[in-house]
């Protein structure tokens, strides 16, 4: 069977037409089928007969397909998939860059924004992107402005022209002509397909999971951790506000369905919906292979139990990678319910006012650079605590440090254990958290220390090399036996 490892490079035809004869949804954003006869690109586990072998050719991107000159299937719509496992796995340029494009960095700031972030040459970085991803930054941010565009159209009553500016196209020539390039129609042929709008001003959309997914257990772990003003959960929701690119915003997630994830923004500025999107995607850990993870953690006798009663199960991500090192500070060496204290607190001091969209939700987590200029000693943590905040939140203030999903891990491990106060456990849980690294090991957690004691597991060191790749959702397992039981 193809593996994501394949897709990086040459996708392995045999072992990919395996996967799309059996329609292995597993595949599903891995790689995309185009097939000559039709013109069109497919997901994998597409519903449509089986093409014939001499007739298909495959592709690691989206992109890749629209640029070789196919169309998106209208059945499975290939453009909605969760994105492929392989860019948090290896945590490459590629990865990174991928990340990016769908927070809508090249939309703002361009592919040479795009290539310095990452710390190369544009023409470099379209040259890597091209190898491995088969289309460079221009065309996978093509793709992604497409799919919001789509979004747009099917869910909202604004205007065609309004729609083409806010998805990022720079004219609506451009619009048109990329719609009916991807779609195979124009774009008001795709709003005669819109569901029935929401209250003015929400957009619903239905985020794509792998599955299994454990949302359950996701909502069990934010729940005491929320912050009032800024996080609330009611029912199986959990509502946040989030500060995007062009102002505040809030997102709410229904976390009881297990094969997708109904989502409602509030936006205040629609252009910001892709990163929106992303931002909630790293949330929920939407892109993990719950299948290549379960297999290798339930294979081991420690954690088989846990696997079988929590399949699929998340690392819960973040929104916000400023804000989750705010959190992981104020988190050392303090329970969750007094870190959460300490953080309720700071929020009503330095967070700006949100207006609401749901009941709860008042405040916007301040910024770094509005805790940097805060006097540390005027904060109510022990001093080497305020230290470290301050320090850490002055550098993310002059972007010395950035947790967004585009850093390099280990040069942002670097940078943090140089900070007095800043020691492996806050660097690992920002990496767990913040960074989306899936092989993140906290043997200092009072949690894992407590969790393998539950398991009556020899020692941390005995058992951990085990659990490779998937260290952070082992992590995981560990907590939520702790909450559960299981």
């Amino acid at each position: 069977m193809v593996t994501e490892t394949q897709t990086r490079t040459a996708l392995d035809h045999e072992s990919c037409y395996r996967a799309v004869s059996s329609r292995d949804v597993r595949f599903d954003g891995v790689f995309y089928t185009a097939v000559a006869s039709t013109g069109i690109y497919c997901r994998p586990s597409c519903p449509a007969r089986t093409p014939a072998r001499r007739n298909v050719s495959f592709h690691p991107t989206a992109a890749a397909a629209q640029q070789a000159g196919y169309r998106a299937c209208k059945r499975c719509r290939p453009d909605a998939t969760p994105g492929s496992p392989e860019w948090d796995l290896t945590g490459g340029v590629a990865g990174r860059a991928m990340r990016m494009i769908a927070d809508g960095v090249v939309d703002r700031d361009g592919v040479s924004g795009l290539a310095g972030r990452l710390g190369y040459s544009p023409r470099h970085l379209t040259r890597l992107l091209t190898a491995q991803l088969g289309a460079g930054p221009l065309a996978l941010a093509r793709a992604q402005r497409a799919h919001t565009a789509r979004i747009l159209i099917e869910t909202t009553d604004l205007a065609i022209s309004e729609i083409a500016f806010a998805s990022g196209f720079d004219s609506i020539r451009q619009f048109n002509t990329t719609i009916r390039q991807v779609y195979g129609v124009a774009p008001s042929q795709l709003r005669g397909r819109r569901t029935s709008p929401g209250p003015s001003g929400e957009l619903h959309l239905r985020l794509a999971v792998r599955q299994p997914f454990d949302g359950a257990a996701l909502l069990a772990f934010l729940t005491p951790r929320t912050v009032t003003g800024v996080e609330s959960v009611e029912g199986s929701s959990y509502r946040r506000t989030i500060r995007l690119p062009h102002g505040p915003a809030a997102v709410e997630v229904d976390l009881s369905r297990p094969d997708h994830v109904p989502a409602t923004f509030v936006l205040s500025d629609v252009r910001d919906l892709p990163p929106a999107v992303e931002r909630t995607r790293r949330l929920l850990d939407a892109d993990a292979d719950p299948v290549a993870v379960d297999a290798v953690l339930g294979a081991d006798r420690l954690l088989a139990a846990s696997v079988t009663a929590h399949p699929g199960l998340r690392v819960p991500g973040h929104v916000d990678g400023d804000e989750l090192a705010v959190r992981a500070i104020l988190g050392q060496q303090v329970s969750v319910a007094g870190a959460r204290t300490t953080l309720g607190r700071l929020v009503l001091a330095y967070g700006e006012a949100f207006e609401p969209g749901w009941d709860g939700l008042t405040r916007l987590f301040p910024t770094a650079a509005a805790l940097a200029a805060v006097d540390p000693q005027s904060l109510p943590l022990p001093r080497t605590r305020a230290g470290a905040l301050h320090e850490v939140t002055s550098a993310l203030a002059t972007e010395r440090i950035r947790l967004d999903r585009g850093a390099d891990r280990d040069e942002v491990r670097t940078h943090l254990l140089a900070v007095p106060g800043i020691g492996p456990w806050t660097c690992d849980y920002i990496a767990l958290r913040g960074l989306g690294d899936p092989d993140v090991w906290l043997p200092s957690d009072l949690g894992t220390r407590r969790g393998l004691q539950r398991l009556s597991a020899p020692s941390s060191t005995a058992v951990e090399t085990n659990w490779r790749p998937w260290r952070s959702y082992a992590q995981l397992h560990l907590w939520t036996s702790l909450m559960t039981g299981a």
